[in-house]
């Protein structure tokens, strides 16, 4: 019986690792940025497909901001970069 309590409170602590380590790419609507070059960005640079591109830049615009992308920092860092770069305000948090 102890193996098995054992078991599961490594898998409880992986998830809370796993849990803690996630950020969320974060964009921000502007007045500047049309809707088609968002939508490009995202499929491009955040690998979505057009429906999900899409619905991400409505709720930007609507909303003044959306998570596009979940992961670790490492994964989310040159998505941000290349957002920005395209004159995207984005975060990671």
């Amino acid at each position: 019986m102890k193996i098995n309590m054992q078991t599961e409170t490594l898998e409880q602590e992986q998830v809370v690792e796993t849990l803690v380590n996630e950020r969320n790419l974060i964009v921000f609507n502007d007045d500047v940025n049309t809707f088609d070059h968002v939508i490009e960005s995202l499929i491009k640079i955040c690998e979505h497909d057009v429906v999900q591109a899409e619905q991400c830049t409505t709720l930007i615009h609507y909303k003044g901001k959306c998570d596009v992308k979940r992961g670790d920092y490492d994964t989310l860092k040159p998505m941000c970069t290349g957002l920005l770069e395209r004159g995207i305000s984005a975060e990671i948090h």
